[in-house]
């Protein structure tokens, strides 16, 4: 289940009951995310002391916020936090936010993200960080700074890490240099396509692409009005659609349009773009809200649930969609229902 961040309709108190119940009812992980606002490792270090058994992940820390050395200092601190129950989870973020928030240039993003995990994982394996890469230099050439090593160890070595991507040649990266995958929007109809890229990635490097671990975010809702559902989905997707990066370079439009939705996903940018979000989210197809959402009754969501876990979804990570802390962990309990 994901806690997600301040402001996508979960407050810190959300996120502790909600944690606090999926694990007492067997949930297998937690995810907390962030964009720029609250920050990924505060939170999950405060939901760590109020769990003991369940899995804790990133999904995702964002790369352009941090050093590479400086998320291996996180995700250390928070396995020993955790007792060994933690998971990193990296994403690029976009342009946006990486040039606009963060001051970090979104160039060359496949060799950027490769070169970060290689120092991550130098890192957490307490090597001496000495690396010279086209994007990444540790130490910094002609200067005073030496090679150092993380002074503190993990627990789980190593550490499982996980990547955010959308785009093909950025799955076919994560299938070859990562433990799991975390794609959003994510449709079983169309898993052969969305995975494609990935088992292409582990076979380049000679992995058996069954290593890499599918872990898809998908937003949820038990709801017998199913239209009710469907609505309550519109304001989540639209914001991604259509406000997740100028409309040259949205990855969940171009997304919808791999889907088939293209023109609609242009329709919803327009809106969204010009400040008009509630007819940009009633202008989403309502059948592209059924490919990658899961929501309405119970007969419904049963199917859904059933249909990712045919498609071969590792794991599952859920966003209960509902208004306040009450109601989400409501949605959890029909959830665990459903699955008993």
């Amino acid at each position: 289940v994901s806690v997600a961040y301040w402001g996508l309709g979960f407050t810190k108190d959300d996120q502790r009951a909600i944690a606090v119940e999926a694990e007492r009812l067997g949930f297998d992980s937690l995810w907390v995310a962030e964009a720029y606002g609250s920050d990924a490792v505060s939170v999950l270090g405060w939901l760590a002391a109020a769990t003991t058994t369940i899995r804790l992940g990133t999904a995702i820390i964002q790369i352009p916020a941090r050093p590479a050395t400086a998320t291996a200092m996180a995700a250390a601190t928070l396995d020993t936090l955790s007792d060994g129950r933690f998971i990193l989870g990296l994403g690029l973020s976009g342009p946006q936010v990486s040039e606009g928030w963060y001051g970090t240039p979104y160039a060359r993003p496949l060799q950027r993200t490769r070169e970060y995990l290689e120092v991550v994982r130098m890192a957490l394996a307490r090597e001496r960080v000495n690396y010279q890469g086209e994007c990444v230099q540790l130490p910094l050439p002609g200067g005073k700074g030496k090679a150092l090593k993380l002074t503190i160890g993990p627990v789980q070595q190593p550490i499982p890490i996980y990547l955010a991507t959308l785009g093909p040649k950025n799955v076919a990266l994560t299938g070859e240099i990562a433990d799991g995958w975390i794609p959003t929007f994510f449709s079983p109809e169309h898993v052969e396509s969305l995975c494609e890229p990935l088992r292409e990635g582990a076979r380049r490097v000679g992995r058996n692409p069954s290593e890499v671990a599918v872990c898809p975010q998908v937003p949820i809702r038990v709801d017998d009005d199913i239209d009710a559902a469907r609505d309550a989905m519109r304001p989540l997707m639209a914001l991604y659609v259509g406000g997740m990066g100028p409309k040259s370079n949205n990855f969940y439009a171009e997304l919808a349009a791999r889907f088939g939705f293209g023109e609609a996903a242009e329709r919803v940018q327009d809106l969204y773009l010009s400040g008009r979000k509630d007819e940009a989210a009633a202008a989403l197809p309502t059948e592209l809200i059924d490919l990658t959402c899961i929501c309405g009754p119970e007969d419904v969501v049963r199917e859904r649930l059933a249909a990712f876990e045919k498609s071969g979804v590792d794991t599952l990570i859920l966003i209960p969609v509902a208004t306040g802390g009450p109601a989400q962990v409501e949605q959890l309990r029909r959830i665990a229902a459903i699955r008993s």
